[in-house]
């Protein structure tokens, strides 16, 4: 067995650091292939925002006739370092065949890095943006995981514990069926929080619409993190490259923001779950796999809650009502069956209970780990 670093410009080793998790998942009903344009931004320096000021290494585990049997992405977000007044390495895009000696060579392959790079602890798994679904999965491998949430074999935790890494925290997902017992009194606060501070909520038509709005979110998302630990701000250039993905496969009705004297100050992100056509197409969009997805835009019983947020002075007043209200709203207003709200920090334990009250079944686990490097 090798472990190799590999350079990004060859082709052969990029592709197969790039096709590996089609070999490892190929009898996994569950597992959804990424999109062909997110494998393309993996090495991308030219478009991919993250490299503007940040670093990475990809890693490769080849056995004896040079087949790819492990990869693993180390990546020094510069930015994240500097706001949170650290020295940490993010490990990302770890998959490998159940080999404890190669994860083991692969993982000390890139603490090595990590190491040599001046950081002293790493994280993970946590990827370029925002964007990117946090964490392993520990609990609800049976499930088919919401669009851009990461999915794992099961042994893959004990890989990363035999490596040295402990648990850092966990994040949860949840289920909300569409038949389920709402409580009115959340609409009614609702309403009346919105009459009393003079909040409104605003739909969005286009995708037109959708992109303008992206941007301005920016500056509502950098106000909500102030201050907190673990987060880092957007850049200019990252929110545009997130409006980007965004756009072409979110449903504007779906995205409410909630406005204060014309300003930002919450917003609610749903879109409609197309896994089922990326799972058909293999996360190909063209030329033709974009119809599928298109037609799944539409046709899909699922809608994903993935990003939901409101200022800190209107959250003791209400104003998770406000959110809560139009979650509920976005599901029966778009005629789905079935929602999933997409990975919650566990440490938030009164938005855990508000949601377990309004029927929310928290049945999936992602896990992020960490480790000291030496």
């Amino acid at each position: 067995m090798k472990i190799l670093e590999i350079n990004p410009s060859d082709r052969y080793r990029a592709q197969q650091f790039i096709d590996l998790p089609y070999k490892i998942y190929r009898n996994t009903p569950q597992w959804v292939p990424p999109l062909v344009t997110d494998n393309q931004r993996i090495f991308d320096k030219q478009h991919n925002p993250f490299y503007q000021h940040s670093d990475a290494s990809f890693f490769l585990a080849t056995s004896a006739d040079g087949a790819a049997i492990g990869r693993l992405a180390i990546l020094n977000n510069k930015h994240y370092n500097e706001y949170n007044h650290e020295r940490t390495a993010f490990f990302y895009l770890f998959e490998c065949m159940h080999n404890p000696h190669a994860s083991g060579e692969l993982f000390d392959a890139g603490l090595d890095w990590a190491h040599k790079s001046g950081l002293t602890k790493i994280i993970g798994p946590r990827g370029f943006s925002s964007l990117d679904g946090l964490g392993m999965l520990v609990s609800g491998f049976d499930h088919r995981p919401a669009f851009g949430i990461p999915y794992n074999l099961e042994y893959y935790p004990e890989l990363v514990e035999s490596a040295g890494f402990s648990p850092q925290s966990d994040i949860v997902s949840g289920y909300l069926s569409a038949d389920v017992q709402f409580p009115e009194k959340v609409h009614k606060i609702s309403e009346l929080v919105q009459q009393r501070r003079g909040l409104s909520i605003s739909r969005y038509r286009t995708r037109r619409d959708l992109r303008h709005l992206v941007l301005q979110l920016k500056d509502l998302y950098n106000g909500m993190i102030e201050g907190t630990v673990d987060n880092v701000p957007l850049t200019d250039d990252e929110a545009k490259s997130m409006a980007n993905q965004i756009v072409w496969f979110a449903n504007p009705r779906l995205i409410k923001v909630i406005m204060k004297s014309g300003t930002p100050v919450g917003f609610l992100f749903a879109y409609p779950d197309i896994s089922a056509a990326v799972q058909r197409t293999q996360g190909r969009i063209f030329p033709f796999g974009w119809i599928d997805l298109l037609m799944e835009m539409r046709r899909t019983e699922w809608v994903n809650i993935n990003g939901a947020g409101i200022l800190e002075d209107y959250r003791g007043v209400g104003g998770t009502a406000v959110l809560f209200s139009e979650m509920y709203k976005n599901i029966t207003e778009g005629r789905f069956k079935h929602a999933e709200i997409v990975q919650i920090g566990v440490e938030n334990e009164k938005m855990q209970r508000e949601l377990r009250d309004l029927g929310i079944d928290f049945y999936k686990t992602h896990r992020i780990y960490q480790r000291t490097v030496q």
